[in-house]
């Protein structure tokens, strides 16, 4: 089988970030998954022991005490030196804002094929067809890279069943050697934990829209997704009327979603929502206009006030998991 390189994106401390799980999934249904990171020495052996968790064979490490604070290079270089020492077929990287940035680098540096935010893979003979949503999801875009290396970002997506722990094997790729454009040098801040699942790698999004109608009334919304262990998303509107923060925004111009389950509360459907939402496996949507746009694409609909239908869903919800 072909070499599937899988850049890996960190934590801080080391860890891999929620969509490793899934990104190294889709690399094992093309050919052999090798990781690639880089990361200061000092996380070093944590985050090769966290990969091998992930049933992960192959590690290549660049070890870099400026990877942590340097924006893209150490992991571009990564990237390109695991190309050299595995002549992989297929670059596979997560579609976020890193992901997206190296995504770019490596293919400009390689001379690559590039194809962004995919939604599905498949291989077909010695070529991977990757399929893409285009404008705003009125179109299914099938694209293959001929005749070289393909780098691809992958839409984050809840992981399947978790392969067998290994112990990995470490290829070390070397120091890092392009100067960074630009440098981390401070980090302040950052979202509080809510103790739920990532947004973009939930296997469950609970979303709420205009019809929740207040920010006090969103707690509906928030402990439907409680209940079934799942992500708290929202609409535009209810974001832009403060019912949510806007890193909560499921959408165009918010975060892209491809949940098992997606149930949209009170949202009426607008494209701009659609698009961030409609891979979902199966939708649901609790809605009162039965002429919602989002029961076009909803695989189970009910047409009722969601307050008297999400009250009657929660418990019922925690008598069958009991």
């Amino acid at each position: 089988m072909s070499n599937i390189l899988t850049f890996i994106e960190l934590t801080a401390d080391g860890a891999p970030r929620s969509s490793a799980a899934a990104l190294l999934q889709r690399a094992s249904q093309l050919g052999t998954p090798v990781a690639v990171i880089a990361i200061g020495p000092a996380h070093r052996d944590a985050a090769v022991t966290a990969l091998g968790a992930l049933g992960v064979e192959q590690v290549a490490v660049l070890a870099s005490e400026s990877a942590d604070g340097a924006v893209g290079s150490a992991q571009t270089d990564a990237v390109a030196a695991a190309v050299d020492a595995f002549s992989p077929t297929v670059v596979l990287l997560p579609h976020s804002a890193e992901g997206r940035d190296v995504a770019g680098r490596v293919a400009a540096r390689l001379g690559a094929g590039i194809v962004v935010d995919a939604i599905d893979l498949r291989a077909d003979g010695d070529s991977v067809h990757v399929t893409t949503s285009a404008f705003g999801g009125a179109f299914t875009v099938d694209s293959v890279v001929e005749g070289g290396l393909a780098v691809i970002t992958m839409r984050q997506a809840a992981a399947g069943e978790a392969a067998a722990a290994v112990q990995a094997t470490v290829t070390e790729l070397g120091s890092q050697q392009s100067t960074p454009a630009a440098v981390v040098e401070a980090r302040t801040g950052g979202a509080a934990a809510s103790g739920r699942p990532d947004l973009r790698s939930a296997s469950v999004v609970v979303s709420g829209g205009r019809g929740v109608g207040s920010k006090e009334n969103f707690a509906l919304v928030e402990q439907l997704a409680d209940v079934l262990r799942g992500a708290v998303g929202a609409s535009r509107v209810a974001v832009d009327s403060g019912y949510a923060a806007q890193a909560l925004q499921v959408g165009q111009t918010g975060r892209t979603v491809s949940p098992d389950l997606y149930i949209a509360l009170g949202i009426s459907g607008a494209i701009q929502h659609r698009a961030g939402m409609q891979t979902a496996k199966t939708i649901v949507a609790i809605n009162t206009d039965a002429d919602a746009p989002i029961f076009d694409i909803a695989d189970f609909g009910v047409v009722g006030d969601l307050f008297s239908v999400v009250p009657q869903l929660i418990p019922a919800i925690e008598a069958r998991t009991r």
